[in-house]
């Protein structure tokens, strides 16, 4: 007998954002047959098939059936599974925001072994209040943009759904990673930033079904505020 599969209580067809009940079906481990939405007629989430380096190819290609996959079938946003993965993600989206603050004052330069303990440790702590204020003024532009541009009445489920999209959305951060091993110009944060932005448009897109013009203007509004922020944070003395 098939046993029917459901990835969530939010389960979405990546292709009409419509809901679906259940995107496969398994007849036997390894044999899956994939559902049709009931909207659009075609298969519901394609993606299911998929190698995870096709899927991460076509979100760097910014698809929105990709983000559509990611956020409502793979991470089960709308439902009560996605609180421990936000909570994690934004610590992340944190500390690295920290790291790049840090970066640009200089600190990786100087080198650690300059400085007493007690110093990197205040100083660890400046550059996370730093990283926790940016973001602070990032989230209230976020939601004063949704709020007045976007024109949706306030709700704390649908404003956690586009905090969730937006954090998620933000995984270009990850790359900073790499600027611990390798050495590269400043320049590459400001790319990866412009990287971030447009990957939060589609984001609060799939989410909010609003036009792009739309969401771009609200994207914007909170990186600009937040890296007005960073910008008179760095030129602190």
């Amino acid at each position: 007998m098939a046993d029917a599969q459901a990835e969530g209580e939010g389960t979405r067809c990546v292709g009409c954002g419509g809901r679906v009940k259940t995107l496969f079906v398994q007849y036997s481990p390894g044999n899956i047959r994939l559902m049709k939405c009931d909207n659009c007629k075609a298969v519901a989430d394609p993606y299911i098939e998929c190698e995870f380096m096709i899927i991460l190819i076509d979100l760097i290609l910014h698809k929105t059936r990709a983000y559509r996959h990611i956020l409502f079938n793979e991470l089960s946003m709308g439902s009560s599974v996605d609180k421990g993965i936000l909570y994690r993600s934004t610590l992340i989206h944190i500390a690295l925001d920290a790291f790049r603050i840090s970066f640009s004052k200089g600190n990786r330069a100087e080198g650690a072994s300059s400085r007493s303990i007690s110093s990197t440790i205040s100083n660890c702590i400046e550059v996370v209040g730093d990283a926790l204020l940016g973001n602070i003024i990032f989230m209230a532009m976020l939601f004063l943009g949704v709020r007045f541009i976007l024109k949706l009445s306030f709700d704390v489920t649908r404003y956690r759904d586009v905090l969730f999209a937006v954090i998620i959305s933000s995984y270009f951060k990850l790359f900073l990673f790499t600027m611990m091993v390798w050495e590269f110009p400043s320049s590459v944060i400001l790319i990866l930033e412009m990287f971030v932005l447009s990957s939060n448009v589609v984001a609060l897109r799939v989410v909010s079904q609003f036009p792009k013009a739309h969401c771009f203007g609200v994207c914007f509004m909170a990186h600009a505020a937040k890296y007005l922020t960073e910008t008179w944070i760095l030129r602190k003395p």
